[in-house]
């Protein structure tokens, strides 16, 4: 790996243009981005949601982490890493059946998220729905 420690850099919107060394976090948006570690310059975004990758801060230490790695096997590079606490670790290649399982995985795992995130939705708006009825209810009876 080219970049071997990565700053993160918190902010609303990621910039236009990135630069190399940064891991560009915006918690609002829920995405991180970065130039890719190996040095090819590939952008590199990763959705921070619970299906996909999570970010872990040290408020203490002012370093994070996310987890899982990365592999960028979408691009000629495809670089594969770890961001620890700011650094950067080489997690070696992947062969395709590997790259052609962590696909499917991620898939089954983006599905899954979606149905909960979908399911809670309707049972907030269940809840919704109930309490409204129950309020006009009470309100009818007074």
């Amino acid at each position: 790996m080219k970049i071997k420690k990565l700053r993160p850099e918190f902010l609303q919107n990621v910039p236009d243009e990135l630069s190399e060394g940064v891991l560009y976090i915006s918690e609002e948006f829920a995405t991180a981005g970065h130039l890719c570690c190996c040095g090819c310059g590939e952008e590199i975004f990763t959705p921070l949601n619970q299906a996909q990758w999570r970010l872990i801060k040290n408020e203490r230490t002012g370093t994070v982490s996310l987890y899982p790695s990365i592999g960028n096997w979408k691009y000629p590079c495809q670089s594969h890493y770890w961001i620890d606490k700011n650094v950067v670790k080489d997690a070696g290649p992947m062969s395709n059946r590997t790259i052609e399982n962590v696909i499917k995985r991620d898939r089954r795992d983006k599905d899954k998220y979606i149905k909960e995130h979908n399911q809670e939705a309707r049972d907030h708006e269940d809840n919704r729905g109930y309490i409204s009825r129950f309020v006009r209810w009470f309100l009818d009876k007074w």
